[in-house]
């Protein structure tokens, strides 16, 4: 499985942005799709997931009604909207996949996409 995530920018705080992330290979085993983040000088974490097969999402408390993960199967696509984004947002945001049952286990993905930089600026 390959990942190709992109979006990512300078915005100021209150501002959105769309990620989005195109998989493509052997996608048929890695039902799980999800967004991580990472901070400098601080752990990659969890941010949203999403099955490619139902409609379940998955969150972190801290972006819950801000951000949005989203999938279009006829695109291999994710993508993740990220609304009334605040300084604490700026981190590399990572897309991954996994066959898992729980999408909030960073050590179940398998399959990582490059990052990309989102900076929100005060």
């Amino acid at each position: 499985v390959q990942l190709q995530a992109s979006g990512g920018g300078l915005v100021q705080a209150g501002g959105s942005l769309r990620l989005s992330c195109v998989a493509s290979g052997r996608t048929f085993n890695s039902d799980v799709m999800g967004w991580f983040r990472q901070a400098p000088g601080k752990e990659r974490e969890f941010v949203a997931a999403i099955r490619w097969s139902g409609y379940s999402t998955y969150y972190t408390e801290s972006v819950k009604g801000r951000f949005t993960i989203s999938r279009d199967n006829t695109k291999n696509t994710v993508y993740l909207q990220m609304n009334s984004l605040k300084p604490e947002d700026t981190a590399v945001y990572y897309c991954a996949a996994a066959d898992t049952s729980d999408p909030r286990r960073i050590y179940e993905y398998n399959y990582w996409g490059q990052g990309t930089q989102v900076t929100v600026s005060s």
